[in-house]
């Protein structure tokens, strides 16, 4: 019960005043399987994509936290081939940094910075955290490829 109430609250907050570059809602009438979109921020190579990503919520949020990915492609050391992200606030203490006091809003605020300063002490991929480190300007390269090739082709497509 404490999970609906919560997640309902949490959507319209969303809908009526989303954060710049975010927005979030449900699948179909699905509560527990959430779309959301999230804009590259400014003078990241990720500047100008679009990228979508699915949000799980399990049964015990907000004691537990939502199962997250990205369904777009990225090129960035924390986010894997298949989507998944390698964040903080997705983990259960005592290894990760999740609070039942963290909403979806914090979540999708936190990837977004993500994808602006990556961290590559905690990678999910290993060659990209080193490329990040030892060869910035081949990181951006590829990661604004990524983005070009992935996150802006709907965007071009949904111009035309």
């Amino acid at each position: 019960m404490q999970k609906e109430t919560r997640l309902k609250r949490e959507l319209a907050r969303l809908m009526e005043n989303p954060p710049e570059g975010i927005c979030c809602y449900p699948q179909m009438d699905k509560t527990d399987l959430l779309c959301a979109n999230v804009m590259g921020p400014r003078g990241s190579p990720y500047e100008g994509g679009l990228f979508q990503l699915e949000l799980e919520i399990p049964q015990n949020y907000p004691f537990e936290p939502p199962r997250m990915k990205f369904v777009t492609p990225v090129y960035h050391p924390n986010i894997d081939s298949s989507g998944r992200i390698c964040m903080d606030f997705l983990k259960m203490p005592p290894k990760g940094g999740w609070k039942p006091t963290i909403n979806l809003e914090n979540l999708l605020t936190a990837v977004q910075l993500l994808l602006e300063n990556p961290n590559p002490d905690d990678p999910l991929m290993a060659d990209i955290a080193e490329e990040y480190r030892f060869n910035k300007a081949e990181f951006k390269r590829k990661a604004k490829k990524t983005t070009e090739d992935y996150a802006m082709k709907k965007r071009k497509h949904e111009l035309n």
